[in-house]
């Protein structure tokens, strides 16, 4: 990113477009380039508090004449020798119709002269006047090199503390995906915690870290105790995950073998899809991100949903490698096909916006998304090379239930000999992991309520009470396994090898 924007300053392109938070480390690097271009720019910053002050000097100096945005670009115009301009914040006024003509005359004024403006800003907004004259960067977060320094400035002004090199780099790799500032931050934090700043205090680093991810509220940082094992059958896909436990490690890009990109898993509701996805974090040994597409929608201000799209992918490659969780994919792109056009356009351009970064990503994200209605998918995310693997996950089998029985019992009683599993399981035909648990649920609730120990016949009068989904709306569930018989891949081991012998 910095060579690029060396090379855009130095081929005199007008107007630049820098998403960022980290402003003192941008205006670093921004100097760093202007030194050595020929001749040497000076650096001009514009914020609306202090109007326009050369880099470098106090901030306390104010230009009260430059701090409206059309004085300040009129100023701008004015000025005969080279220089850079940055322009912080610019965002909430852009869309002025007397901003953007400005920015305009300044562009058709730069022709031929040294001078370049940059729009720096935490969030992307480019009115339609100026979608032909801009370019935008993104600001990458700090890569390992830049955090090293951050943590050996730290160790320097803590006596000089030495790390050995395992423990300096699992610091470091801790700290992906933080900004300087909050890295600086969360080893001070370590080092007041312990009175020390060795590898022990990493789980320090993360927890801090998962704070940080939380608070955008849009990624949420997911633990998970539970292992792969807690669910029952789906065997054929638990086969397929275990395969590609290692598959994000340097000795799998040594064999020649592609970083995988995503799985979807498309199944009927309450049949394990999005603990299958939580456990493959463990499996993996990866962490687990949630994109939470309801918070993505922000409708407060023009190009917001956008940009908070744009920050939660950018932070998730960040901390790469990582599993990016998306549940209920249906329900997040659902009208984003539709011919309505009722938000303005903005499901169609964050749909489009995610599939391009599906596409195109190179950092190791593993996109891991489940879906009940197939039907409401856009068809491009069916499409082969959007995710290596397209799961089904059916109704559990007689003997998958057998194994689900003995998962949620085993975690209540320790000696479950008592319960005839395989009585139970045919009790159960055509209901969902979920809800299996929760009529184990209820015939607790009613043993519990007479003061005695739940027994077989609680559970199967429980069973009798319930009416399973899969009765409630059998025609979605058998469209759906219609669809699914041609086109996905089944998540159990006794499906997918009939199929086999079929083919």
């Amino acid at each position: 990113m910095k060579e690029e924007l060396n090379i855009l300053i130095q081929a005199q392109y007008p107007l630049i477009y820098l998403v960022t938070s980290e402003e003192e480390r941008a205006e670093q690097s921004i100097s760093a380039i202007a030194q050595v271009l020929k001749p040497q720019r000076r650096i001009f910053v514009w914020t609306v508090t202090h109007g326009i002050v050369e880099y470098g000097q106090p901030r306390n100096v104010t230009q009260h004449n430059t701090v409206s945005p059309e004085a300040a670009i009129e100023w701008i115009i004015r000025q005969r020798e080279p220089g850079i301009f940055i322009l912080k914040d610019l965002h909430p006024f852009i869309d002025a119709p007397a901003t953007a003509r400005s920015l305009r005359d300044a562009i058709a004024s730069f022709k031929g002269m040294q001078k370049n403006i940059i729009l720096m800003s935490p969030m992307q907004q480019v009115p339609i006047e100026l979608e032909k004259e801009v370019v935008v960067l993104d600001f990458q977060l700090p890569d390992m090199a830049e955090l090293n320094k951050v943590l050996t400035h730290h160790l320097d002004q803590n006596r000089g503390r030495r790390l050995t090199t395992e423990a300096r780099e699992k610091l470091l790799r801790a700290a992906l995906g933080l900004t300087k500032d909050e890295a600086e931050k969360v080893y001070r934090k370590a080092q007041v915690t312990t009175g020390r700043l060795t590898e022990e205090e990493v789980d320090i680093v993360l927890s801090e870290k998962k704070q940080l991810i939380r608070r955008n509220g849009i990624l949420e940082y997911i633990e998970e105790d539970e292992t792969i094992d807690a669910v029952g059958g789906l065997e054929e896909l638990k086969k397929w995950l275990k395969q590609r436990s290692n598959a994000f490690t340097e000795r799998a890009r040594e064999y020649g073998l592609p970083q995988p990109k995503g799985m979807l898993i498309l199944g009927v509701p309450g049949c394990g899809k999005s603990l299958i996805a939580k456990t493959t974090s463990r499996l993996w040994g990866l962490p687990l991100l949630r994109l939470d597409m309801g918070r993505v929608y922000d409708g407060s201000m023009v190009g917001r949903s956008e940009a908070n799209l744009r920050n939660a992918l950018k932070t998730a490659e960040s901390i790469s490698p990582a599993i990016l969780f998306i549940d209920e994919l249906d329900k997040s792109f659902a009208g984003s096909t539709g011919s309505s056009d009722s938000d303005g356009g903005t499901s169609s351009r964050i749909f489009g916006s995610f599939l391009t970064w599906m596409q195109e990503k190179k950092s190791p994200v593993f996109v891991m998304a489940t879906a009940n209605r197939v039907e409401r998918l856009p068809g491009e995310f069916l499409r082969k090379g959007r995710f290596d693997e397209i799961f089904f996950v059916d109704l559990p089998t007689a003997e998958e239930r057998q194994d689900i029985y003995k998962i949620h019992l085993t975690k209540r009683r320790e000696d479950i000999s008592r319960f005839d599993l395989e009585q139970l399981a045919k009790m159960s035909d055509g209901f969902s992991g979920a809800e299996i648990e929760q009529a184990l649920v209820a015939a607790m609730y009613e043993a519990f309520a007479q003061d005695r120990e739940f027994t077989q016949l609680d559970i199967i009068a429980a069973l009798k009470a319930t009416l399973p989904l899969s009765r409630t709306m059998q025609e979605q569930v058998t469209a759906l396994r219609d669809w699914a018989r041609q086109r996905a891949r089944p998540a159990a081991s006794s499906v997918a090898e009939y199929q086999r012998m079929e083919f």
